[in-house]
């Protein structure tokens, strides 16, 4: 028998995953109420918001900026209200990709050759051998994604990444099989392989039906498996921990997983990845979001300092 909660549930907000977020925040709101919980929706589109006073907990399904890189967090530190997935200085950290790479480094993880561009006009780097990955430090759903294959687009794709938002990563492409894993309360999800029908893993792959296909579970071995599984769960202790998350990673034809970023407010929709592997384990949507709110209730994240 479920006790019935007061939830808040947060999405939308106003970074450039708003439409996204408000797909997660419905379809969990929608889940909670399925099962007997008192749920509203509060999109804090201006960056405020004001919760009932009779909340319990509040579900964070905002995306992006302001609910992933630690700013809702804090100030729900402050009002002392638990909240599901991880503490302000685990979102802060995770969601700044240099830092994230540099904490999973300091930890043994692998990570791909990079440096940091911080100025729109800047020569191609010397010392990263083509092909080269371009990110915005702090976007996430693959916003500003840019792939160089020679160095005669090198300048109009740093241009069109320094559109979502700079300083911009880059990074040596590193080939292999790209998967993601979820971990919800310390244990890890069955690993997805992800392969986009036609080109890279970008925002429209994303996002389009049919564009991508998923397996899950993957296609490795147990070995490999429990080494992407392991990996994925020093990744988000690394940058702090925290009750869910999603690490995503490109596996090597010689099996060493490479990081590629550390969630921390994966999508909750019903087709999104963290459901997906959820699915695989035998866990329904409405279960899952029904076993985050326990763990923000039992175990809620830690205000740490970084």
């Amino acid at each position: 028998m479920i006790e019935p909660l007061n939830i808040c549930v947060m999405l939308g907000g106003d970074s450039r995953e708003r439409a996204v977020s408000i797909k997660s925040g419905v379809a969990v709101a929608e889940a909670l109420r399925s099962i007997g919980h008192s749920v509203c929706e509060i999109d804090p589109v201006d960056g405020e918001f004001e919760l009932p006073l009779e909340t319990d907990v509040v579900f964070i399904a905002l995306h992006g900026t302001y609910g992933e890189d630690g700013t809702v967090q804090a100030k729900l530190d402050t009002l002392g209200v638990p909240y599901t997935g991880c503490g302000e200085a685990a979102s802060r950290i995770a969601f700044d990709k240099i830092a994230a790479k540099r904490a999973c480094a300091r930890d043994g993880l692998a990570t791909a050759n990079d440096c940091v561009v911080d100025e729109l006009g800047a020569d191609m780097p010397v010392g990263l051998e083509l092909p080269l990955v371009l990110k915005p430090v702090c976007q996430g759903s693959s916003i500003g994604l840019e792939f160089v294959d020679s160095a005669t687009t090198w300048s109009s794709c740093l241009a069109r990444a320094f559109e979502a938002g700079g300083p911009v990563l880059v990074e040596e492409r590193i080939d292999g099989r790209e998967v993601t894993v979820g971990i919800v309360g310390g244990q890890p999800l069955p690993v997805i392989e992800i392969t986009p029908r036609c080109g890279a893993y970008d925002y429209n792959n994303k996002y389009t039906p049919g564009a991508t296909e998923y397996v899950c579970p993957a296609l490795f071995d147990d070995e490999a498996t429990n080494r992407i599984q392991s990996a994925g769960e020093r990744a988000l202790a690394a940058v702090g921990g925290g009750n869910c998350a999603r690490v995503d990673f490109i596996v090597q034809p010689d099996g060493e997983p490479v990081l590629l970023e550390v969630n921390t407010l994966p999508g909750m929709t019903e087709t999104s990845l963290l459901p997906k592997a959820a699915a695989a384990n035998g866990t329904g949507f409405t279960d899952l979001c029904q076993r985050l709110i326990e763990l923000a209730l039992d175990n809620p994240p830690l205000a740490l300092t970084a």
